[in-house]
């Protein structure tokens, strides 16, 4: 599970002996370790957004709207 730190652990703590990410840094954990630090509040899981499909509206819109291709 990917995770993001929301907040910053106390100086020198360590987690498996590996210094935590800062505050706003990601890191990859087990997921159980993961929902446990979410359910703690002190970071948040990093959903990637899947790509988005670009459809012919869209592709029409960068265009132009107008009959010829250019602006209506």
């Amino acid at each position: 599970m990917r995770i993001r730190m929301t907040v910053a652990m106390p100086e020198g703590a360590t987690r498996n002996g590996e210094p935590w990410p800062a505050r706003g840094e990601e890191a990859d954990v087990p997921a159980a370790d993961g929902a446990h630090l979410v359910a703690a509040e002190v970071a948040e899981e990093v959903v990637e957004e899947a790509p988005r499909h670009r459809g012919k509206a869209a592709a029409k819109e960068e265009v132009g709207g107008g009959a010829d291709g250019g602006d209506p």
